[in-house]
């Protein structure tokens, strides 16, 4: 070995314990909600190793909190969540207070573009595309949540899914368990009650089965976009690509047979619902019998 390769290995190394060191200091700080020493250590190991990987999600993830903003508000109508009742002179219901969380859209912008410099640095870190995306959530930029799913999707095709996680260590899900993570995401936008993201589900699903085609849960979220606009021809076509490929797969079944059902064709409906009696689990089957028992009457 070199004196000159010595050298360098010991520099590698001592940035290697400088930036576990740091990554260390900066949880603490941010568990204590110390923002203060947060950005001091930030800077310190900045100066000693700018490019480290987990550099940019300690600056991303401080950038976020230091975005999140707690208030209350007053509304005439009961909130979903916790809230508390106020009550007038008469002791009449005058309105509620409901906590909500607001962003600053100018510390934002400094954590995504942290994070967008550590994806180009590390496009394999599939934390960071993850994180970006949840943070696209929580403040429900739906465009742009929707935008990064679909890169992180064409970049697994480009990576066949040998993907890394904090600290460069290895993502051992494979395709398997990204497409559950893209499956939550999709979860997620059908959960906020909002129809007008069905197209965003729409693109997902279609991103997805443009490299896995096989994949039976984007199949029935792609017929979830029909089946929900009225559009039942092509939310059938949907699942029956999905029954060729899981012939037993007594959710699809049930879904075909909901299709038929709201199209107003009892016949094949039925039909459906009897392959859900035979392949179903106990409480699909059930409900399979009582839809056809509906049907018959």
């Amino acid at each position: 070995m070199t004196k000159t390769f010595k050298t360098l290995l010991v520099i590698l190394i001592s940035q290697i314990a400088f930036s576990q060191d740091y990554q260390k200091e900066f949880q603490n700080y941010f568990e204590a909600n110390d923002t203060l020493n947060q950005l001091k250590t930030l800077k310190k190991w900045e100066s000693i190793n700018p490019k480290d990987a987990e550099l940019f999600t300690s600056y991303f993830n401080y950038h976020f909190m230091k975005s999140r903003v707690e208030g209350i508000v007053f509304t005439k109508e009961q909130p979903k969540g916790e809230s508390i009742e106020i009550k007038d002179s008469i002791n009449q219901n005058a309105g509620y207070l409901e906590g909500q969380i607001h962003y600053k859209q100018s510390e934002l912008l400094k954590g995504l573009k942290k994070i967008d410099e550590g994806i180009a640095l590390y496009p394999n870190r599939l934390d960071m595309r993850f994180g970006k995306i949840y943070v696209y959530g929580q403040t429900m930029d739906w465009e742009n949540f929707t935008s990064e799913i679909l890169k992180t999707i064409d970049y697994s095709a480009k990576n066949n899914n040998e993907w890394t996680w904090t600290n460069n260590l290895s993502y051992d899900g494979g395709e398997q368990e990204f497409l559950l993570d893209i499956q939550n995401y999709q979860l997620q936008l059908y959960n906020s009650g909002n129809d007008e993201l069905l197209k965003n589900m729409r693109q997902i699903a279609n991103k997805v089965l443009q490299y896995y085609p096989d994949h039976i849960e984007s199949l029935s979220n792609l017929s979830i976009t029909y089946l929900l606009t009225g559009d039942y021809d092509n939310g059938i076509e949907v699942l029956l690509r999905a029954e060729k490929i899981s012939p037993q797969d007594y959710i699809v079944l049930g879904n075909i047979a909901l299709g038929y059902r709201q199209k107003g064709n009892k016949e094949k409906a039925i039909a459906y619902y009897e392959k859900v009696v035979e392949f179903g689990d106990e409480e699909a089957r059930e409900f399979a019998k009582q839809q056809i028992a509906e049907l018959r009457n």
